[in-house]
């Protein structure tokens, strides 16, 4: 189900999962991977499961349960409190698919997001050159036919 590799640009973690309770699963293991602060790229096509892997990783903080964590598409960010080795952690979910460029971008603050303490994942962040310089690393999900989904994570070091 996993595997971790060494890349040129990082760590690198595979998962390939068969259904979208696996999703979750793999989203609460990840936790174990993340360090705050960090800013994750959530890469996918539509319907993929990148906000499934969001309700598996809220859970692990004790952020939320999985049918509290929505898609943040229309209100564009989700915010949870939670807890990561005992320590206060703020969760992050950003949908930036609306969003057209850079300034409508700016609105919604993504500096002071970045606080020592946060975590925060992107959907569609790819779009923005801002965003992808400030990464720390992606989640990749892609469609494995079915219900079957490769799951890609790559940290930078």
């Amino acid at each position: 189900m996993t595997s971790a590799v060494p890349t040129t640009e990082g760590r690198k973690h595979e998962f390939t999962t068969q259904s979208g309770a696996d999703t979750v699963e793999v989203g609460r293991k990840l936790v174990k991977l993340l360090k705050p602060p960090q800013l994750l790229l959530l890469r996918g096509d539509l319907g993929t499961g990148k906000t499934t892997l969001v309700k598996g990783i809220a859970q692990a903080l004790d952020a939320a349960e999985p049918d509290e964590v929505t898609s943040p598409t229309f209100t564009l960010l989700h915010e949870y409190d939670g807890t990561l080795d005992g320590k206060p952690v703020k969760l992050y979910h950003i949908d930036v698919y609306r969003l057209e460029g850079e300034r409508q971008l700016e609105t919604l603050g993504l500096d002071e997001l970045l606080t020592p303490d946060a975590l925060v994942l992107v959907e569609w962040g790819d779009k923005f050159k801002s965003i992808r310089k400030k990464a720390t690393g992606e989640i990749a999900i892609t469609s494995a036919g079915g219900d079957a989904r490769k799951i890609t994570v790559t940290l930078k070091d």
